[in-house]
């Protein structure tokens, strides 16, 4: 059985750390310094105390710390009895290169609720995979510094850190998907046609994911979950086409264990990347081993806005039925 980190209360302390790319990332320039300070006034009005891990700012020119370096932020958090949680700065690259130097035993002694996506997901899945403990896949910290069309994904974050009910998922009416931490002006909301309903089943399983390439990164690693009996959360980012996006996902479930994956909600595809649902539905309906089993597509996770939070580990029930789906998880 997944272990639930105990939910955030107003008081507690919240410890930020750079497991991909570093603060120095997020603070270029006015545009960058206001998400910082907007990001932490966000934090504080939800009643938290905000810290920072020694080496957030640390960068190379690949704008990350040494692996080792960012491990002992993460660890620091965990082992530190004045924190109660932990969010990442921003997503990036390399978070799967401080897996080796954690000492999970201290995240497994220390559960701490934990939240970031993007990149984050190797973390996320290396952690529930080598302790039990759930962690959430949601708004960086950073993501925390959109000023506008930023309430839904704080309302879902909310919810998930400081709650233990369960969470239930609705399709949306309207996405952003725009560089916001570049430019806050201008800003303006698409119309969204809510969940696309690819393919009917039921699946009660455990949420896995969330960024397709990332977690396959995990893949013939001990930081692998297992995929028995999963629900998997998939998306990607920029211009990744449906055939990008088809060949990992049949690399997982090619994997020995990729049989146990027992439904599928894809996260929203950026413009960019031009993906239609009938290209969706084409690329589902000829991968055998998902005939039989729960697709959703259009959901408000991955890289555009909305972003809703979810616990990886955590169980989830898929049902779709009559071109009608839910998505929901207990957190029992």
């Amino acid at each position: 059985m997944a272990l639930y980190p105990r939910p955030l209360s107003v008081g507690d302390h919240v410890r930020v750390v750079a497991p991909a790319r570093s603060l120095a990332y997020v603070e270029q320039g006015s545009a960058g310094r206001f998400v910082a300070e907007l990001a932490t006034r966000r934090l504080e009005q939800l009643g938290l105390s905000v810290s920072f891990g020694a080496n957030v700012r640390v960068s190379d020119m690949f704008w990350s710390a040494p692996g080792k370096l960012r491990a002992e932020d993460l660890i620091d958090a965990y082992s530190d009895p004045s924190v109660d949680g932990i969010m990442s700065v921003i997503g990036g690259f390399t978070s799967n290169e401080i897996l080796p130097h954690l000492d999970f035993d201290v995240i497994a002694e220390h559960p701490k609720f934990l939240c970031g996506n993007s990149d984050v997901s190797a973390l996320a899945n290396a952690v529930y995979a080598k302790t039990g403990q759930v962690v959430y896949v949601g708004p960086h910290w950073s993501t925390l510094g959109m000023r506008d069309f930023g309430e839904v994904t704080r309302d879902a974050f909310v919810q998930a850190a400081f709650t233990d009910g369960p969470i239930v998922w609705q399709p949306g009416d309207w996405f952003t998907d725009d560089d916001w931490f570049i430019n806050q002006d201008g800003r303006v909301q698409e119309p969204d046609d809510g969940w696309w309903v690819i393919q009917e089943g039921r699946a009660e399983g455990i949420a896995l994911g969330s960024n397709l390439g990332t977690l396959g990164l995990l893949s013939g690693t001990e930081f692998m979950p297992s995929l028995n009996d999963a629900v998997l959360f998939a998306e990607v980012t920029g211009k990744y086409t449906v055939m990008d996006f088809r060949r990992e996902l049949v690399s997982l479930l090619q994997a020995p264990d990729g049989h146990g994956i027992e439904g599928l909600v894809i996260g929203r595809f950026q413009t960019a990347s031009r993906v239609t649902r009938v290209m969706v539905e084409e690329m589902v309906a000829s991968i055998p081993e998902l005939r039989g089993k729960p697709v959703v597509a259009n959901a408000s996770f991955g890289h555009t806005n909305p972003l809703l939070t979810f616990p990886v580990g955590g169980r989830v029930d898929v049902s779709v039925e009559g071109g009608e789906a839910s998505i929901s998880f207990p957190r029992v």
